[in-house]
């Protein structure tokens, strides 16, 4: 049977395919890859940095930058060989160890540590910062901009039509009226309330935050 939007187990892929594209990139199978990676080459990426570790010297610039750029330019491609590595695994996060091993074996700095890639790491380390990414990211860079984009909309539509009245009904029965315009501010007006639930204060540092409350209360922050 033919992939298509009529044969896709979910309705997501079939039938609203089009109304939800904008988030494939983060939430397929392609999306929780990438991050992955990006969570991978991050741990590194600090291991190198921490002075505390010995055997794993700080990465100079140039390696730095080669790692940004592997995370950065992540590709379909590279997520079809990170799939094909998993055939032989049969480990989906231990594929993606065995991917960057291969990837950063041409540099000597990385070559000479790349039993750090990993190190002390479950796959839940990487899947959950993984997860929490693909939420982060889908919410800022696809939800909120299109639900602004909405509630603009709204509001123009309201002050449009704030003089054109309109037949209001409560339990079947005709009622008190309104204007359409009155009716589109409420809902846009609804919609900013709830869209301020998911960005309230984001320029605070509630991990600081969090971490100064639990240890006033004298418990060790974990």
């Amino acid at each position: 049977m033919t992939l298509s939007a009529l044969t896709a187990l979910s309705p997501l892929d079939g039938r609203y395919s089009g109304k939800v594209g904008a988030l494939r990139q983060h939430f397929s199978e392609f999306g929780l890859i990438r991050y992955r990676v990006l969570i991978e080459i991050e741990w590194l990426k600090a291991l190198s940095a921490e002075a505390g570790i010995a055997e794993i010297p700080p990465f100079s610039a140039a390696t730095v930058a080669q790692l940004d750029a592997l995370a950065a330019g992540f590709s379909e491609a590279d997520a079809e060989q990170i799939k094909t590595i998993e055939k032989r695994t049969n480990h989906d996060v231990k594929a993606v160890e065995y991917w960057l091993r291969e990837k950063l074996s041409g540099n000597p700095e990385t070559a000479a540590h790349l039993e750090f890639i990993h190190f002390a790491c479950t796959s839940e380390d990487i899947n959950n910062l993984s997860h929490a990414l693909m939420l982060d990211h889908a919410c800022s860079e696809a939800m909120l901009p299109a639900l602004d984009a909405l509630i603009g909309k709204l509001r123009d539509l309201a002050h449009r039509h704030a003089d054109l009245p309109m037949l209001c009904r409560t339990h079947g029965q005709t009622a008190t009226p309104s204007t359409l315009g009155k009716e589109m501010a409420n809902v846009a007006h609804r919609l900013q309330r709830a869209r301020a639930h998911l960005a309230a204060y984001p320029d605070v540092d509630w991990e600081n935050f969090a971490h100064r409350f639990v240890a006033g209360c004298g418990i060790t922050f974990n």
